[in-house]
């Protein structure tokens, strides 16, 4: 009997132990914050696709944050890993625009400085 009792003594603490809420995912809420943040400041506001893609970084953090305040950590959690997910591509969008915008630049560049040689007598 004093075995059985003792038992239950030492796994009742451990049981309630395991249904321990989640604690907010304050961490995760900053680094989906800061990551639409970044992709704002890089033009994804003027791009259509990471336009899409922060949009949707931006709900799922109001709906994470809805989360929070529910108490469901556990589901605000999910949320801000979407939401920063979005939020970065929504950065390489905006970044491989960016890259097509140079490369023109570049290729555009190059064939004014061929005509400049062309015309100041360089050969092929």
């Amino acid at each position: 009997m004093y075995k059985s009792l003792f038992s239950l003594v030492i796994l009742v603490p451990l049981l309630g132990a395991c249904g321990a809420s989640v604690p907010p995912p304050t961490q995760r809420l900053a680094d989906a914050q800061s990551a639409t943040r970044s992709a704002r400041e890089l033009g994804a506001n003027s791009e259509p696709a990471a336009q899409l893609s922060l949009k949707l970084a931006d709900e799922q953090i109001s709906q994470a944050q809805k989360a929070i305040n529910d108490g469901d950590n556990k589901r605000a959690e999910s949320l801000l890993v979407r939401a920063k997910a979005d939020a970065e591509l929504a950065v390489a969008q905006s970044r491989e625009r960016g890259a097509k915008i140079a490369g023109q630049v570049a290729v555009d560049n190059s064939a004014a400085q061929e005509n400049t040689n062309y015309n100041q007598g360089a050969e092929k």
